[in-house]
């Protein structure tokens, strides 16, 4: 009699703005398991280490039946979220987090190395926040002492496998990564960088087995492979059902992401506008600093749930703002000193709310527009990942806007998209499993 075969899991790690999630899924797509965790700090100084541990209590949290039968493990990270660390791995300075624009003070130096109209160029891109870095702290003085520049995702990926300075080609592209020609372009090798850059792999791509201490820690057998990882907003695309070019996801966490897929690859630094590459085709879009941390500013989230059944959402509002919780937008409008606009505020909370609400979705439409004017494939459909997508007002409201019918994904959650690429079938052919 032939034993039955194991069961073969996959495991799917998000790191977003506030928090993480883990998503447990078998063979064919069906969630097994899950957990999260708020983030226990902001304190700049402190968020490696909360990283650190939000990740091994995230997996540690999973029943341990299930742990035990994980055969590969992929994570994302907020884009453009950075650090330098040594050659074991431990940070050097403070990370730099997606929207972070102190770096807007070396965009000089940026235009001096890379080529016109380039994703780079903008504040808060990942070569910017590299040559912050050299500009600002201490250097060795010896090349083969370079500190490491990684991303979120990657030094998180390291902790478990163990490989420092490895990243993906989503992660690696505001870092100026050519994702048309798989490597790094001649303008940002000869600049002579004083950090070793990572190497790039294929998200999902397997790097290298668990490490047997951390393995052992969790219950995960040795066989587990960890791979190389995506970003946030592109695994919240991934776990969405939208597989053909006109098809959007806008991804409503604290900031609002634009991914729309396409035929044709468009870049746009003057708009912020940028191009990921998915199998054949490409994910056109941009994030904005816009989005939910601005409501919270003002709402809960038990009054965002009432306040939004009193607004009519065929109703136009006819207050004009610009809401960023600091100054600052990368995209449609990519101006790093772009100040936030949030008067008149009515008394009632009800009015307030719905302008916000209105104003989020008016930059939402505005971004489509701008991509569709640039060449993309027209919008044909919408599909909402993040805490946004439960707002049904916020919906009908956007839907109204947008001219195009609005749905929610497939699955709202990054990490489900996470737990997909660690299955590794999903970038060939994109289209979800069936749930």
């Amino acid at each position: 009699m032939q034993a039955a075969s194991s069961p073969k899991t996959y495991l799917g790690i998000d790191f977003g703005t506030s928090g993480a999630r883990a998503i447990a899924i078998d063979a064919n797509g069906k969630v097994l398991a899950q957990s999260s965790f708020p983030f226990t700090t902001s304190a700049p100084a402190d968020l490696a280490t909360t990283w650190q541990h939000t990740l091994f209590d995230l997996i540690a949290a999973l029943p341990a039946d299930l742990r035990h039968t994980l055969r590969a493990i992929a994570l994302d990270g907020t884009s453009s979220t950075v650090l330098l660390c040594d050659a074991q791995g431990t940070p050097l300075a403070e990370p730099l987090l997606y929207n972070d624009a102190r770096s807007a003070t070396v965009l000089d130096q940026v235009r001096a190395i890379a080529p016109p109209n380039h994703t780079v160029l903008s504040a808060t891109s990942s070569l910017a926040k590299l040559l912050w870095y050299a500009q600002t702290l201490p250097l060795p003085l010896s090349p083969s002492l370079s500190p490491h520049f990684l991303h979120q995702a990657d030094w998180l990926a390291a902790l478990l496998h163990g490989q420092l300075g490895i990243s993906d080609y989503h992660n690696a592209l505001k870092l100026g990564y050519d994702v048309g020609e798989l490597r790094y372009p001649d303008w940002l090798t000869a600049a002579h960088l004083p950090f070793r850059l990572p190497q790039v792999k294929a998200p999902g791509e397997a790097i290298a087995p668990i490490l047997p201490a951390v393995g052992d820690r969790l219950g995960i057998p040795a066989h587990c492979q960890i791979c190389a990882g995506t970003t946030d907003s592109i695994a919240a695309f991934l776990a969405s059902s939208a597989s053909t070019p006109g098809q959007a996801v806008t991804s409503l966490g604290s900031t609002l992401v634009l991914k729309l897929l396409s035929t044709v690859r468009i870049d746009d630094a003057a708009s912020g506008i940028y191009s990921h590459r998915l199998g054949n085709l490409w994910l056109v879009g941009g994030a904005s600093n816009t989005g939910g941390a601005v409501l919270r500013q003002f709402f809960t989230d038990a009054q965002l749930a009432k306040l939004s059944t009193q607004i009519d959402p065929t109703q136009p509002s006819p207050l004009d703002y610009y809401p960023l919780t600091q100054p600052g937008d990368r995209f449609p409008i990519n101006d790093p000193y772009l100040p936030p606009r949030l008067e008149p505020q009515p008394e009632n909370p009800v009015e307030f709310l719905h302008g916000l609400l209105e104003s989020i979705a008016r930059i939402e439409a505005l971004g489509y527009q701008k991509l569709t004017e640039l060449g993309a494939t027209p919008l044909q459909q919408v599909f909402t990942a993040g805490g946004g997508a439960r707002n049904q007002t916020w919906t009908q409201v956007r839907s109204r806007l947008l001219h195009v019918p609005v749905c929610p994904s497939f699955h709202t959650e990054a990490a489900y998209g996470a737990a997909l690429l660690a299955r590794s079938a999903v970038l060939p052919r994109i289209n979800p499993p069936n749930a």
